[in-house]
């Protein structure tokens, strides 16, 4: 069992900046996936980021593609989602999720979710 908490959501102008945090508690958080999902139209969650269990390696939707960045610190048991340029389009409630294997764009194979933290971009 893995548990997450999110954090660091807020209201912010367009072209703004935030930090959004996932800290783990539970079992080896160093051997799970980690991503980052919001809702949106048509789709139960889409995919916005995800980083594997080594850290080797990143995933990015395209519509944040040069503009978000994710990284983790297994260290701390924490996995960072830095959002630069915010669009009011990105206004949504960002979950992290882990999983052990899958692709990792599809949110039914992530296993363990956070309960989300809200981020609110203003024109």
């Amino acid at each position: 069992q893995v548990q997450l908490v999110e954090s660091g959501g807020g209201l912010v102008q367009a072209g703004g900046s935030l930090r959004l945090s996932c800290a783990a508690s539970g079992r080896t958080f160093s051997s799970y996936n980690i991503g980052w999902f919001r809702p949106a139209p048509g789709k139960e969650r889409e995919f916005v980021a995800a980083v594997s269990w080594t850290g080797g390696s990143l995933y990015y939707a395209d519509s944040v593609k040069g503009r978000f960045a994710i990284s983790r610190d297994d260290a701390k048991s924490t996995v960072y989602l830095r959002m630069n340029s915010l669009k009011p389009e990105d206004t949504a409630l960002y979950y992290c999720a882990a999983s052990e294997a899958g692709d990792y764009s599809d949110y039914d194979d992530y296993i363990y979710w956070g309960q989300g933290t809200q981020v609110t971009v203003s024109s």
